[in-house]
């Protein structure tokens, strides 16, 4: 199964889970409905900019639109040739699920890797919110957390939750690459 068709089966499922019309979640997440429903046929691959308001349309992280919805047991090894991989077609952002959110313990890893220049913003989630930490491995990052502001060097970690709106921004002319360690609040 392709990313694109795993994307699509995941929104469809999801918004029929939470018996959502199509105009219903198009009202809830900002999103067309035409572009909700090109998304759900295959006929479209969303950007990272729509994934994240569909999520937070729905009330789910985005990787759960992004991952199996029942995924394997646990597992003490994930090697990198397993872990799910996902590239935004316009800004090129590549999202990489390193651990799938566990069950016992809410906590899953991301790691993301943000082109020169790149900027993907995210509305603040639907539903109870979650928490991120943020630890910057490469680059220089600009975070807007609502109306707070932050540029982030390497090494530096940053604390925040999804109940504003967001911004990431590569802020030079080198790409960024940074580990999001989530839980639940």
């Amino acid at each position: 199964m392709t990313i694109e068709t795993l994307i699509a089966s995941r929104l469809l499922a999801l918004r029929r889970h939470k018996a959502l019309s199509l105009a219903a979640l198009a009202e809830v997440s900002g999103v067309s409905r035409a572009m909700i429903s090109k998304i759900e046929r295959g006929d479209s691959s969303p950007s990272a900019t729509i994934l994240g308001r569909l999520a937070a349309g729905l009330g789910v992280s985005l990787a759960q639109l992004l991952v199996e919805e029942e995924p394997g047991p646990a597992r003490r090894l994930r090697r990198r040739a397993e872990q799910a991989l996902w590239r935004d077609p316009e800004a090129g952002y590549l999202r990489r699920q390193v651990n799938e959110r566990d069950p016992a313990t809410g906590v899953e890893l991301v790691e993301v890797e943000l082109p020169p220049s790149a900027r993907i913003a995210y509305p603040p989630w639907q539903g109870k919110p979650y928490r991120q930490r943020l630890w910057l491995l490469a680059g220089v990052l600009g975070v807007d957390y609502g109306s707070e502001s932050y540029r982030l060097e390497i090494g530096d970690c940053l604390d925040f939750c999804v109940d504003r709106p967001l911004t990431f921004t590569a802020m030079e002319a080198a790409a960024c690459r940074y580990l999001l360690v989530m839980s639940a609040d």
